[in-house]
């Protein structure tokens, strides 16, 4: 989820509002394959990131890119408007009723020192991992991730070289959006699935790519990993009530310590 809102602010420049929205409809995308068709929630991951890699894409292409050249403030105004629309679409769609998505192996898990490890946590942890390791790849070994990091680094340079920015910009905004699909994909599997439950995952990916910095993969790996163990501390030394307020509180401190981020100078050292 963080990664995939880092990647789109890092190279578009967009505050991506609609980023919570896209994770909601990727939470309803398993929701729907698994009470319809019995599908598991893992194996529908290609789906819910298709589905919302081909939005992105066009939203990006045929609306998002009219407006670009208006300014950040302009985008994040279009955002907003695109978030709400997804929002009462599902509304409309699937109601305000809570949903959840409960496989076989639904609460089971295994006995690792004492702990009881879920089955479901420790697939969404390792696929989340895999996600980020494939995208990390695409952007570095591919030439369609050079034309991503070249456009991040500097538009007009990439331009001259013969780069569709508009294009790389499209696709980028599609990955963005699919990895959004893929966590709501993988949300569904461990939390209540609500038309408007992207908005407190859309608080959390903006802490992510600020702490990791915007733009880079492995910074938005660190970045949540940061944040989930601070709320996970935080909730058991002062309290569950204060769990988002330490997120927060972090961000503070590194804005003003590291501006750029934890790893935000790194990404774009590496662009040749």
């Amino acid at each position: 989820m963080g990664v995939g809102f880092s990647l789109t602010w890092g190279v578009l420049n967009i505050i991506n509002i609609a980023h919570g929205a896209m994770v909601m409809l990727g939470a309803y995308a398993t929701w729907w394959l698994f009470a319809r068709l019995g599908v598991d929630p893992f194996l529908s991951l290609p789906i819910s990131m298709g589905l919302m890699f081909a939005l992105g894409y066009l939203l990006q292409r045929y609306l998002i890119n009219r407006v670009i050249p208006y300014g950040v403030f302009m985008t994040l105004v279009l955002t907003f408007g695109i978030s709400l629309v997804l929002i009462d679409l599902a509304l409309i769609a699937f109601t305000g009723d809570y949903r959840s998505v409960t496989p076989w192996y639904a609460g089971a898990g295994f006995d690792l020192g004492g702990v009881i490890l879920p089955y479901q946590r420790l697939g969404v942890f390792v696929v989340s991992l895999l996600l980020v390791a494939g995208l990390n790849a695409l952007l570095a070994y591919t030439k369609l991730g050079r034309a991503i990091r070249a456009t991040a680094l500097n538009r007009q340079a990439a331009q001259l070289t013969g780069v569709d920015v508009y294009a790389i910009y499209a696709v980028t905004f599609g990955i963005g959006a699919a990895m959004a699909g893929a966590a709501g994909s993988l949300l569904s599997a461990t939390t209540t699935i609500t038309p408007v439950m992207g908005n407190t995952f859309l608080g959390k990916s903006f802490v992510i790519a600020h702490l990791g910095g915007l733009g880079t993969v492995q910074g938005a790996l660190v970045g949540g990993l940061l944040l989930g163990l601070a709320e996970s501390l935080g909730s058991a030394l002062v309290g569950p009530s204060y769990q988002q307020a330490l997120g927060y509180a972090i961000l503070v401190l590194v804005l003003v310590l590291r501006p750029e981020g934890l790893m935000g100078r790194q990404f774009f050292a590496e662009v040749k």
